[in-house]
């Protein structure tokens, strides 16, 4: 009787066959940017070369929170690169939003305009978090999601998840003093004056759930948003502009309070929208790390319909 034939598979490709994840974790010392296939080399040194360069090029490596197939990426001081040993790391995909970084405790991604970050009584499914719940699902059902912060729907940019709750309840009860930098960039009706400038006013919302400014303290929420022009040309404005508090519709109430509402707003005044959206985006994101400390800090290119307007 012949003996079956058998099947030759790169670690992690069988069919059927579930397994679970075997990750090595390095970290780059102190010291001169190196290749990732140096890197690997140097960090495991009782493994066959040939079966580092499979890891490398069946995408079983991953370089800072993203993975990774090119022998010469460099890996710098502090970087973390990963290996599973076992099969493919889960690569996120997705038409409406890109994931920028991920770790064991955190998730940055970037959100295309238009996409709920997360869920109402109304939509359940389709969300920045539902989509990023499956991704983390597939590679482990075990696997948690929890929202920190939010962006509008019409708003497009950087947003952070936590992954375990510790990340979440660290980021949420420090915001203050864990987010160094939260910078929105806007294509606004008109030209402020002055071109740099502070606003500031207490914040409600009514049973519309419309926010509006008013100067009574106790009717309110302090915000206090400051803003820098970029450049102007009529008939619009593209301006910086950074949050010292992040109520809900800050941004867009400030603006409109200011007389020159964003492009595409029309819920908060404005009269044009060439690019049918809203033109707001969040395009810097800079935080402690809830966990490790680390000062990260993220940048996102502004969308091109942005530039051509001004």
């Amino acid at each position: 009787m012949a003996k079956p034939k058998v099947l030759s598979a790169k670690p992690g490709t069988q069919n059927n066959v579930p397994r679970r994840d075997n990750i090595l974790t390095f970290t780059a010392p102190e010291g001169e940017p190196v290749k990732l296939l140096d890197f690997l080399f140097a960090s495991m040194p009782d493994a066959k070369r040939t079966t580092v360069k499979d890891y490398l090029k069946y995408g079983q490596v991953m370089l800072c929170g993203q993975v990774s197939t090119r022998f010469d990426d460099e890996v710098r001081p502090a970087d973390e690169v990963k290996v599973n040993t076992t099969r493919q790391f889960q690569v996120f995909s997705h038409p409406r939003m890109k994931l920028v970084y991920e770790d064991d405790d955190i998730i940055v991604v970037d959100k295309g305009y238009g996409l709920l970050s997360m869920g109402n009584d109304k939509i359940k499914d389709g969300t920045a978090y539902s989509i990023l719940r499956d991704y983390l699902k597939r590679k482990d059902p075990r696997n948690k999601l929890f929202i920190v912060h939010r962006l509008d729907q019409a708003t497009s940019g950087l947003m952070m998840f936590a992954k375990n709750v510790q990340a979440k309840e660290t980021m949420q009860h420090n915001w203050n003093n864990m987010v160094l930098e939260r910078q929105y960039v806007a294509v606004i009706e008109g030209a402020l004056e002055p071109s740099d400038g502070e606003i500031r006013s207490y914040l409600a919302e009514n049973s519309a759930h419309e926010v509006y400014s008013t100067g009574t303290p106790g009717e309110g929420q302090l915000a206090v948003t400051y803003y820098h022009t970029v450049r102007s040309r009529k008939p619009y404005s593209m301006v910086e502009l950074s949050l010292a508090t992040g109520r809900k519709n800050q941004i867009r109430v400030h603006m409109k309070d200011a007389g020159h509402p964003i492009v595409g707003d029309k819920r908060y005044g404005a009269r044009t929208s060439p690019l049918h959206r809203l033109c707001l985006h969040a395009r810097t994101l800079r935080f402690v790390h809830p966990i490790t400390r680390r000062d990260m800090k993220f940048i996102s290119p502004l969308p091109a319909g942005f530039s051509k307007l001004v």
